[in-house]
């Protein structure tokens, strides 16, 4: 085959593969006017106008497509995360030195205040250097009366008198020592509180770590909660809070948070808050469960059929009847739900998106409604945000 016939051939192909991908491919006419090759897009008069760009035959009028309005939900507007309670204070209570354990003064659950006698260790060596130490104070008082009393007289010298009086503050220092050595041979609660149950009992011998008892002050519970991170800047010190007992839901505290952690969390992308809620009759414990939930005011988008969303190379759009006319309309999808997509894009009030049909829509070509658009309450979406 000659040059030329190769060249013609090679031509034709070329036409033909043009005008099909100006025929079938989606958009085609849009990147020609992207590109200035030619004006906008004609009205469909020439046969239906399909998504994928696919049209009928001429002459044909453009299939019937389903619109719904364009309706808004919100995010974020709640949260609701599950949190462990402690108490207001707790401590457990040690003995400051080692010995047998000679009396328990409480009992399991009992209340007591800051300073009462909750247990006592054998102390008969502490009473007898205490006893010691008094003798020897009372001695060293006596020789200096003495000294002072020879020092009228100029019998002892100045050196004397100091060494008497110095004395008689080591004998002092030494009762002190004495008495606080005996003092630690009694255990006295540290609060105001509820006495747990006793792990020991007298005649055991104890150290240092050893646990006498606990002590909880329940006045009111403190409960430690995670939230997203997104939430981070909505929440402050005073807000309002619900805490409902995980066990029993019919056990709802109003409370308020107390503080917030000074860091997020890196691997969970979480942050520690704490909770106060107030407990007067005492039926909160430690360690309790809770489900905490605040509201704020949220974020409202636009609320779409997910059947409305299509994607192209620029992203993810729908198609909105303008004036009876087909427009694509860029969107950004903030958040999927079952019944709905939020995005963010502008809409005019009474914006009809096409949910059915879109095969049938083509950029400027006008749109054939079938029956009345979907009213907005039927399809609006209640989206609100939770976190647990």
């Amino acid at each position: 085959m000659s040059f030329w016939k190769q060249a013609v051939l090679c031509l034709l192909i070329l036409v033909a593969a043009a005008l099909a991908w100006f025929w079938y491919y989606p958009g085609a006419q849009n990147i020609l006017a992207r590109a200035g090759l030619m004006d906008e897009a004609p009205a469909a008069t020439n046969g239906a106008a399909s998504g994928n760009g696919q049209r009928g035959p001429r002459g044909g009028a453009p299939g019937p497509v389903v619109t719904a309005p364009v309706a808004y939900a919100t995010i974020n507007d709640r949260l609701n995360a599950i949190g462990t309670g402690r108490a207001l204070r707790s401590v457990s209570v040690n003995p400051l030195t080692s010995g047998t354990l000679t009396e328990l003064a409480v009992a399991s659950g009992a209340e007591v205040q800051a300073g009462d006698l909750i247990a006592k260790l054998d102390s008969d060596s502490e009473e007898i250097a205490l006893d010691r130490a008094i003798i020897a104070l009372d001695d060293a008082k006596t020789k200096l009366e003495r000294i002072m009393a020879l020092r009228a007289s100029n019998t002892v010298s100045v050196v004397q008198q100091n060494e008497a009086e110095l004395a008689l503050r080591n004998a002092e220092l030494a009762k002190r020592e004495a008495q606080l050595a005996l003092d630690r041979r009694s255990i006295t609660a540290p609060i105001d509180g509820t006495v747990g149950i006793l792990p020991i009992s007298a005649g055991s011998y104890v150290t240092n770590s050893t646990e006498i008892a606990t002590i909880d002050d329940r006045s009111q519970i403190l409960v430690d909660f995670w939230i997203p991170e997104r939430y981070a800047g909505l929440i402050e010190i005073g807000a309002p809070l619900t805490a409902a007992s995980v066990a029993r839901s019919s056990s709802v505290h109003e409370g308020e948070i107390s503080a917030l952690d000074n860091r997020i969390d890196p691997d969970s992308r979480t942050l520690r808050v704490e909770g106060r809620i107030e407990n007067p009759d005492d039926r909160l414990r430690a360690g309790m469960a809770f489900t905490i939930t605040m509201r704020f005011p949220g974020e409202t988008y636009p609320a779409i059929d997910p059947l409305a969303v299509q994607w192209s190379a620029d992203g993810p759009f729908v198609w909105i009847v303008e004036n009876g006319k087909a427009r694509q309309k860029p969107v950004r999808i903030i958040q999927r739900n079952a019944d709905s997509v939020l995005v963010d894009a502008e809409f005019a009030e009474g914006d009809l998106v096409v949910t059915q049909g879109i095969h049938n829509m083509r950029e400027g070509a006008p749109v054939n409604t079938a029956g009345n658009p979907a009213s907005a309450g039927s399809r609006l979406a209640t989206a609100e945000g939770s976190a647990t």
